[in-house]
């Protein structure tokens, strides 16, 4: 069986994280710290508002297409790898 292993680059911090809890976590902070509402957000990345704050709670299972959108808004980067 595989793990999918996530890592959010930004600047020079970054770091494996593995579950979608932290992946919301990360971008909640991002978003805050443009001072970016979560409507504007969604907005401007074509996700549904109720779609961003379950990601942002860590709740559901994204699809990929729906956080590359959100992190390419918020000038984030995502390194996918699978482990065994």
């Amino acid at each position: 069986m595989y793990t999918c292993l996530f890592k959010i680059i930004f600047a020079e911090k970054s770091h494996y994280i593995v579950n979608t809890k932290e992946i919301g976590t990360i971008i909640k902070q991002r978003r805050q710290s443009l001072k970016v509402k979560q409507l504007e957000l969604s907005e401007l990345a074509g996700v549904g508002i109720n779609t961003l704050v379950a990601i942002e709670r860590g709740e559901g299972n994204p699809k990929l297409e729906t956080l590359l959108a959100i992190l390419d808004t918020l000038g984030l980067q995502i390194d996918i790898r699978l482990k065994d």
